[in-house]
This record gives structure tokens, sequence and C-alpha cells, in this order.
């Protein structure tokens, strides 16, 4: 929830997929419920729900208090609208979502909307769905294309997408060897079970491949039947855009290169069971299996097996196989991801928390469960965190993506929160008080030692659970006497007690420094990316004070860092600064630029190398203040951005730089 006391919080409001800021001054200017709210209202519920400011103005590209006299009438037009099926299809307002807030003696209104439930979705304007629901994207409210209202209409209505009998699809579209394979496992697995002596059609039925519809008669081949055990060129009858695809690829880069893949090539049947039985194996060959007895009986896998399991029978089973993204599996040397067509049906920290199962599919789902894949409990993610966990690596990622398809998306990334290295240094400097600490704390004290320093948002990020408990373990940690805070609230960030964190006059004050020759070209002048945290920065001794230098392009090299510093426009190569103003065209040459654009651009100047806001300023034509407060101090809260100096963010020399994790 957005707080908002000052005006220098109101200053540093920029608009995102979650805040829509509005003047609503109405004619007179004293306050009325802009028209176009409704449709804000109608896209963050389709999205991950958001925030209206009703009173806030734009001048010069930044955000002033407007304020607002009439707030009761626009209260009670608010909800008389919201109440109005004929205007809006769905009230997700209750009391507790209307807020009147005062800054300095002038009134604002916080409308919180929450994300609306599949059972609302869409939530659509004037009485019809179509041409009227709209979809947060960045600060933009979009038209929902008529596509993508039918299929939350169907999500809607439909607890299970695959239970519909297919009319046309028979028996004889079904793989026999598939069949075969899967009744085989199903009796290995439960020998004495009733379902073995059944004929096939009986069999399927019970299993919820074949179905009769009790109000018609009507019966059938349902869609799970079909996906679990079909041919992949009838499959595609009936779904047109599925599609499965596994890749193993050799290094740990995003590059679509392969050395194994498993894809629709007509070589085999391209059904769901078949798939999962094809890719497990090569999933988990490499993991080691640790000797473990359960019942005097050898245990072959471990919760790392388990975990893959899950996450690739969740891919499966919660895919929408009506959407036009592909079911894609793919395994590297430091992750597993996993991608499936359509959004999540429950919101993500709904998901990692477990026990709410809405599985889109689940048929499928119970298919898996009686050959021993999946549990139907909703735990399967809770599981793979539990795994990771224990495993010290970092938390797996959950995401929702809706560009350019809706998909959902899993990272399961097996870098170590804790090497060994480290943990040593660590019990070295604090000795057994570090045994006593929590899981948390430790990772806490992990990142700061990394990465010099430790925030909420980074904590949270790689230690998960709920952002209040991070805020209460730097809390915890400082009066333990392992951290020390600087600064406060939003803006405040931790460092081990006794550690020294460079500011800028380490780098930029050497008294060496101006005049310096160049640094030799056989040192690299531009770090590659690492994980968060490496085996080749671990110490925590208190920093080096060797003075800057400027490299052949005019970079500051300081020791202090392992990237160089854009300091000097004038200092640079010609060549350097030619290839900056490059990058940096667009707004150079245009006075208003759309967010997203804005801010990849300045990803792409920080890339490399830490540059200052002074060069940043001069690079894009803006004013360096509105830069920060626009732009700079969001992409560093939301971890898009790093900051060189993080004991004094707001310094006027502070430089940036891409966040390499």
């Amino acid at each position: 929830m957005i707080e908002l006391h000052t005006i220098d919080d109101i200053v540093l409001l920029a608009e995102s997929s979650d805040l829509e800021c509005k003047r609503a001054g109405g004619k007179d200017g004293k306050g009325e419920l802009p028209r176009d709210f409704w449709k804000s209202y109608s896209a963050m519920a389709n999205t991950d729900g958001g925030t209206v400011l009703l009173g806030i103005k734009e001048r010069d590209g930044q955000f002033q208090l407007g304020g607002l006299e009439r707030i009761e009438k626009i209260k009670k037009d608010l909800f008389d609208t919201a109440n109005n099926k004929g205007k809006v299809s769905v009230n997700l307002l209750a009391n507790s979502s209307v807020d009147t807030l005062t800054i300095d003696g002038i009134c604002l209104l916080r409308i919180d909307i929450r994300r609306a439930g599949r059972e609302e979705r869409p939530v659509y304007l004037n009485g019809n769905p179509l041409g009227n629901s709209f979809i947060r994207r960045h600060e933009a409210d979009q038209r929902l294309s008529d596509e993508a209202v039918k299929r939350m209409l169907a999500e809607q209505t439909e607890d299970s997408r695959d239970t519909k009998i297919l009319k046309g699809f028979f028996l004889n579209d079904l793989c026999e060897e598939t069949l075969r394979t899967y009744r085989q496992v199903f009796t290995n697995r439960q020998p004495a079970h009733p379902w073995n002596g059944l004929e096939l059609c009986p069999f399927l039925q019970q299993v919820g491949a074949w179905r009769t519809d009790r109000e018609t008669g009507e019966h059938g081949l349902t869609a799970a039947g079909l996906l679990m055990f079909g041919y992949h060129s009838t499959i595609q009858e009936a779904y047109p855009n599925y599609m499965l695809d596994y890749q193993e690829r050799p290094e740990a880069k995003t590059e679509n290169r392969w050395i194994d893949r498993i894809t629709l090539d007509g070589t085999w049947s391209g059904n769901l069971y078949d798939f999962y039985r094809k890719i497990y194996p090569k999933l988990t060959e490499s993991l080691k299996t640790p000797f473990e007895l359960q019942d005097d009986q050898r245990v072959d896998e471990s919760p790392i097996h388990v975990a893959i399991r899950e996450a690739l029978c969740n891919v499966l089973v919660h895919a929408d196989y009506s959407d036009r993204c592909s079911v894609l599996v793919v395994k590297r040397p430091d992750l597993f991801g996993f991608r499936n067509p359509g959004l999540m049906r429950i919101p993500v920290d709904f998901a990692l928390r477990g026990g709410s199962p809405d599985c889109r599919n689940r048929n499928l789902h119970q298919m898996f469960r009686y050959v021993g894949i999946g549990d139907q409990a909703g735990s399967g993610i809770p599981k793979i965190m539990k795994s990771w966990y224990d495993c010290h690596w970092r938390p797996p990622e959950l995401m929702d993506r809706r560009e350019p398809y809706d998909q959902t998306i899993l990272r399961m990334r097996m870098i170590d929160l804790f090497p060994q290295k480290l943990v040593q240094e660590l019990e070295l400097k604090f000795g057994e008080r570090y045994q006593e600490l929590l899981h948390i704390e430790r990772v806490a004290l992990a990142i700061a030692a990394v990465e010099e320093i430790v925030t909420h948002q980074r904590l949270y990020a790689l230690a998960g659970g709920h952002p209040a408990g991070a805020s209460r373990c730097l809390r915890s940690l400082v009066e333990k006497g392992f951290l020390e805070q600087t600064g406060s609230s939003r803006g405040a960030v931790y460092h081990i007690l006794g550690a020294r964190i460079p500011g800028p006059e380490d780098v930029f004050d050497s008294s060496d420094f101006a005049g310096s020759s160049p640094i030799s070209e056989n040192r690299s002048l531009i770090s590659g990316p690492s994980s968060p945290i490496s085996e080749d920065s671990l110490s925590i001794s208190n920093t080096d004070t060797e003075s800057s230098l400027r490299n052949v392009d005019g970079l500051v090299m300081s020791p202090l860092h392992d990237l160089p510093f854009v300091d000097d426009m004038e200092a640079l190569s010609n060549s350097y600064r030619a290839q900056l103003k490059q990058l940096a065209s667009e707004p150079r040459t245009r006075k208003r630029l759309k967010r997203e654009l804005m801010q990849g651009v300045l990803e792409s100047l920080t890339t490399g190398h830490y540059i200052t806001i002074a060069c940043l300023s001069e690079l894009t034509k803006r004013d360096p203040e509105s830069l920060r407060q626009l732009y700079l101090t969001k992409m560093v809260r939301e971890g898009t951005l790093d900051i060189a100096f993080p004991r004094t963010p707001n310094d006027p020399r502070q430089a940036y730089t891409k966040a390499r994790r």
C-alpha cells in the first residue's frame, strides 16, 4: 500500500502498473470523479490490483498536490456507480478501500482496487464485456481483445477447463501405447485396485478421460483424455496452439541454443503423459541421490527430485491450451525453467503459501495423481520452495507475464546463498552468535557481506516469506549488533557492523586521481555478470584505500568497485562518448517519451559501468533531479538499477549501474 505523508512523498510518485494519479478537479477545480477513472478501475481489477490517487496534478513531468474540496460527493458518486450493474459489472470496493489523505492541509483521495477473483473477471463497463474490458500494461489502460475477454469468461464459468466432451473425437484418436503404459504404471502402484479389471472405456471413464453428460445423455472423450493420451496432430485439431518444447541448454545464458531438444516433430505421440515420461528423466539424470532408507527400503530420489516432479506436473496441468504461448521446459547448468500458457488463477502470494488449489485442468491433475505424480492439495509450490530452501539456494521465482502472450513462469535457480568460504568468514567474525541466528538473518548477513549493503527489498527478494518478516529481521540484527543502519524508512540500508562502505569521496576525491595516467590496457574494463553471491567477492574486511585512475577511454577505475565510472563526458574518448550518445538518441531528440522506453534507455546507459546522475542528465537532456525522482529512485527500489554509494543515496555524485542479478 502506498503511504503519503509529506510533499516529498508526492514528488517521488511515478505512475506504474499499480498506480494512477488523476487531478479530478472537475470543471470548477473543486473535485469530481473523472470519467476515465472506471477504465483504470477495470484495468487494475483485471490485472493485479492497484491504487488510484485523486487530487494529484502533473506539471513539467512532476507530480504536485492539487487537492480536492468535494471529497464526500466524490465518495458518494464512486460507490453509487460501483454498485450500478449497468455501469460496472462488479463492485470490488469496501469502505476500507477508500481513504482521505491530508498533506499540508490539502485533501486527497486514495482508492485501493483489489485484483478481481477468477469468478469476477472480466470486470467490464457499460453492461457488455466485449469492447469494455481493460487491462493494465505499465501505466496505461488498454482495451482487452475479444479473444482475451472470451478466455476470461471461460475461466469464470468453468471450474475445470478439461472436462468438456469433445464432439467428433473417439477412442481411436488415442495412442494405444500411451494407454498401455499408463495402465501398467497404475497397476504396478496399486495391484489390488478394482479398476485394473475394467475394460478400456469404463477405465477411461473412471480416470476422467471419458464422460457422460447426465443432463443431455451425450457421452464421449473429454479434453483431458485427448491431451493426456492423444496424438499431437489430433490434439491440435482441438487446440490449434498446442505446443510442447523441452530444451537442454549448455550454458547459463538466455540465448536460444540447445544440445538436446524434445518437441512435436512426429517421432512420438506428442501427448502430455509421454512428454512427462520423456523429459523427467532428462531433468533429473544429473542429480545426486543420497543414500537413505525408509521402512528398510532405499529411497531413490532426493527432495530436489520431488520439487522438479511437482514443477513439471504443475506446468502441464495449469496450462491454458487455448492460449497462444507454448509449454516450455528448460534445463541449464544453473537453473530449471518452466513456462505454461495462461495466467495463474490465484495471486502469486496465495500460490506460495499453498493450500488454495484452483487448478485449470483438474482432470489432468487427477490422472497424474493416479500414477504418483502430484497430490492435488495446493502444496506443489510450497514443496518446491522448501526443497530449494533446504539446499540454501536462491528461492524460486514464480510470476505472471502478459507480454507477448499470457503466461506463467517458474524459475528454479541453483545458486548458493551460503558458499562455504562466506560461512567461514561470518563464523570467524561473529563466533558462536552466528550459529544462533535464524535462517533469514543469515541470509541478510550473507547479502551484506558480499554486496556491501542489504536493503529490505533485497532481503525480501532473496529470502521470500512476508515483507514484514524482512523488516523485523533487519531491526533485530541492528539490535543484536550485527548490522548498522544508514537512513530511515524506505531509504534505509544496512551494512555489517564496523565495515566501511565507500562513498563518492573515496572514488572521486583521491589526491592521485587528477591527471593520472591511463590504467594498463590488459586490465578488464567491464566485469561480466555474476551470481548474487559468488566465491570471488566474499571478503568482509575493511575497504582498500588505493587511489582511482582513468582508463584509456576516460572512465574512472576505482579499486573499491568492480566496474568503472563515467563521471565526466569531456574526459571520455570520442568513441565511448559517441556510443553513449547513440544509446540516448531518443530522449535527446524528443521531450516526451513513454515511461517504458525511457527506462529502457536508462538501462542501456548504465550497462557495464557506473554512470553519475550528472552524466545521465547531460546524455538524456533531462533535469537531474527530475530524472532521480521520476525514474532512477523507482528503478533502484524495483531492483532494475544498483547504486554505487548506498550510504548516501541522494548524493549529487551518485552513480548507477544496471543490476547484474
